[in-house]
């Protein structure tokens, strides 16, 4: 594509900015639009990732068909299987009728999946069958179901590092990047920061029906040097509470540096600690920093009952001292041939005995070493919810904080029906 096919685009989707690193992404994604490769789209928040589906969708053959865009961050891990591919009646308790999912309502058209590095492993497997054939169960069936939809994915994370932490199935990772598009972050599009910043006032002058607030020659100077974490999103909010709070409309460097969060501009790599790490990946979800701290009170539990043992074995151990007993010594009259008058006859003694202090005495109470798997954990939080309510499998499920969907599974898994 020419420079003003570009332009077209950008004027059509309401994309602002004249970097040569944003028109390859546009020309990318109108290029791929035709085809039904999927496409990863990643890049730092607030870049504006949710344009380029758009454009996709609507300069393929799909165009005509649905396009729905899916937060997979914000669905819940219980609920998302069913969202996405949908449910039969009775597959939970909630499910009173059949339900369609997103692949199946987008049949024929395209599909965005916002954040899916968000995706639970057991989703991320059944995303994987959709992409490869095309195929598809609700959940609570058995039937196979097709589908023709084209997937577009997003996200911020470094998937390279997710897959390497174990959060990212490697096989979906290269499925999803049949065609990679980047967008550039805000600092590396400098020469656009001025425009966007225009065009943001503009906007809200008409919205609040005020004078357009301009910036002078230092304000630019501060304003295109800034680092901008939160990139395009970030500048249209700082654009627009400097329009609706400050009186003057001619803004210096001084009062535009208060509007801006002092932040660590440097983007050099931060090193962790492999127990940093570590502790990121173990408290991934909220099902493992429940089964971290039951993890945790069990390795507790059973060190405080090694001390009682080693207390209650000192205590039985203490040394003690039996009196020593003597037998009398008994005198007989002196025989004839004695000259000193008396046979001195000394009978057995009882040597006396003492109890070693460093004896260990044995306690009869034989210490146990709880389980510490967290498989054991998980099965004895599931009866322990069940006893207390009863067997009531919807109050057990909203004591664990897990779906019922979810409880149902782990009772047939644990052989606890």
């Amino acid at each position: 594509m020419d420079l003003k096919d570009i332009q077209a685009v950008k004027q059509r989707f309401g994309i602002i900015g004249l970097s040569p690193a944003l028109n390859r992404a546009i020309d990318t994604a109108v290029q791929v639009a035709n085809t039904d490769l999927s496409v990863l789209i990643q890049g730092e928040s607030g870049v504006g990732k949710e344009n380029f589906p758009q454009i996709i969708h609507q300069y393929s053959a799909r165009k005509h068909n649905k396009y729905i865009a899916v937060n997979c961050g914000a669905i819940p891990e219980g609920t998302i299987d069913s969202e996405l591919f949908g449910h039969e009646k009775g597959a939970f308790t909630s499910a009173t009728s059949d339900r369609k999912g997103y692949f199946e309502e987008a049949n024929g058209g395209t599909i965005f999946l916002d954040e899916v590095g968000e995706l639970p492993l057991s989703t991320q497997v059944r995303l994987l069958r959709v992409l490869e054939a095309g195929e598809f169960m609700r959940v609570g069936s058995s039937k196979v179901q097709k589908t023709n939809v084209r997937v577009v994915a997003a996200t911020n994370v470094n998937m390279l590092q997710a897959i390497a932490d174990g959060r990212f199935r490697e096989d979906l990772y290269y499925r999803l990047n049949a065609v990679p598009i980047h967008i550039p972050p805000l600092r590396e599009r400098k020469e656009d920061i001025p425009l966007l910043f225009r065009r943001f006032a503009t906007d809200f002058a008409e919205k609040y029906k005020m004078p357009v607030i301009k910036l002078t020659p230092e304000a630019q100077n501060v304003l295109v040097n800034y680092y901008w974490r939160g990139n395009v999103r970030q500048l249209k909010n700082v654009t627009e509470q400097i329009s609706v709070i400050e009186q003057e409309r001619e803004i210096d460097g001084d009062t535009l540096q208060n509007y801006l969060p002092q932040q660590h501009e440097s983007n050099l790599p931060t090193l962790f600690s492999s127990q940093h790490m570590h502790e990121e990946k173990s408290f991934a979800n909220e099902r493992e920093i429940l089964y971290q701290v039951l993890f945790d009170m069990k390795k507790d539990m059973a060190d405080m009952k090694k001390v009682i043992a080693e207390l209650m074995a000192n205590r039985h151990a203490e040394p003690q001292s039996h009196p020593i007993h003597t037998e009398p010594t008994t005198y007989y009259p002196a025989s004839t041939h004695n000259p000193d008058g008396f046979n001195i006859v000394h009978t057995p003694t009882h040597q006396p005995h003492f109890v070693d202090a460093d004896t260990t005495v044995e306690d009869t109470e034989e210490y146990v070493e709880e389980s510490l798997s967290l498989t054991d954990a998980e099965r004895d939080m599931i009866i322990r919810a069940l006893d207390k309510y009863n067997g009531n499998r919807r109050r057990a499920a909203e004591e664990l904080n897990i779906s019922q969907r979810t409880l149902y599974r782990r009772i047939k898994e644990y052989g606890l029906e």
